[in-house]
């Protein structure tokens, strides 16, 4: 099965209001900058998606990315580890005035919690956490001696994920750091959507090297020579 789309605007076609939606990065590593522009721009053409929760490590640097969508006033919610990074100013803004919502998730927590939606897990417990404020109101076991808090699983509506290479059947593989959340991610959602510098033909991609397998992946886009965000960043870009 070919899951290619021809480009960008095909490949978010869909997302609607209110929805879910997981998107790969570890700040700037891995993230789909151009999926999410793609994103903001049918927001700004069509006025939606719009109040959507974003599930990712961070909240956005400088004026680019997931920080132009809560620019745009799409993100209602932010579910993430570190909503303070290099440069935090679209998420902080949205923040202090009320505009947007944070659920603080502990990182290792955050990577198990998307894990466990992937894999149907509804529920798990950790020692991560217990005894703060993230604990407030979670079920706590004992085990072992040990105190756990129990943590859900985190599912997504939608994943934007970037790969370095793809097959048409959506067989991936990553660079180096830039794997990161998305093959967790990649099962958690109902619907995958991928950009990848390269796409070649079934088979051309070793077996031995897929690291997120076709069955996880909806729609895939190419995108040869995809912006990193530090550099855009360096260089004074704001996606508005």
């Amino acid at each position: 099965m070919d899951k290619t789309v021809p480009d960008l605007a095909a490949a978010v076609t869909g997302i609607e209001d209110g929805m879910h939606l997981m998107i790969g990065g570890f700040g700037g590593a891995g993230a789909p900058i151009e999926l999410i522009h793609a994103l903001i721009d049918q927001f700004r053409a069509t006025g939606s998606p719009n109040k959507l929760t974003v599930i990712n490590n961070n909240a956005g640097n400088g004026r680019i990315g997931i920080a132009a969508m809560i620019d745009a006033g799409m993100v209602e919610k932010m579910i993430c580890s570190f909503p303070r990074s290099a440069d935090p100013r679209a998420f902080t803004e949205k923040y202090l005035v009320g505009k947007i919502g944070l659920e603080l998730v502990p990182q290792g927590t955050l990577a198990e919690r998307i894990r466990a939606g992937g894999a149907g897990i509804p529920a798990f417990y950790t020692p991560t956490g217990f005894g703060t404020d993230l604990a407030l109101g979670k079920p706590v076991a004992e085990f072992e001696g040990r105190s756990y808090v129990q943590e859900r699983w985190l599912k997504a509506d939608v994943a934007l994920i970037k790969a370095e290479l793809a097959d048409t059947m959506g067989n991936l593989t990553y660079r180096k750091a830039a794997r990161n959340f998305s093959p967790l991610m990649a099962t958690a959602a109902a619907l995958t959507i991928v950009q990848a510098s390269r796409i070649v033909a079934p088979g051309e991609i070793d077996p031995e090297q897929v690291v997120t397998p076709g069955i996880f992946v909806d729609r895939i886009v190419k995108v040869a020579d995809p912006r990193q965000e530090e550099a855009l960043m360096r260089a004074g870009v704001a996606y508005v």
